[in-house]
């Protein structure tokens, strides 16, 4: 019984460490892509290849742990963070900032209640 009983506490620990990690790498990309989108607003076109590389960092993991809508919306983010890194590297800063706007968006529709991102 005791066996039984570490054995199913581990796998509560486990499944519960999973959501854990998509949450904390879902606000994570959110707040980079946000800061992307503000360096992009300032027309530092540097900064926003630094953040939405940061952003991607993130949304690659918590896209692999989502399900449904909210992978297909992170998965988009990503897209859309790609561009903005590729608009960015070419110097237009107010390009890569629309796209890193597609971004934020896409992660915060592919946020889970308990993101907590606003």
């Amino acid at each position: 019984m005791k066996k039984l009983t570490v054995v199913l506490a581990s796998l509560l620990f486990v499944s519960s460490y999973s959501v854990f990690a998509e949450k904390s790498h879902t606000a994570l990309a959110f707040d980079h892509a946000s800061m992307a989108v503000a360096a992009g607003s300032a027309g530092n076109a540097h900064e926003v290849v630094k953040h939405a590389e940061a952003a991607i960092d993130h949304v690659l993991p918590a896209s692999l742990s989502a399900k449904g809508a909210s992978k297909n919306n992170l998965n988009e983010a990503s897209d859309a963070l790609r561009q903005a890194i590729d608009q960015g590297n070419l110097g237009h800063a107010n390009t890569a900032t629309v796209h890193a706007q597609a971004a934020v968006d896409l992660i915060k529709a592919g946020a889970v209640k308990e993101d907590h991102i606003k």
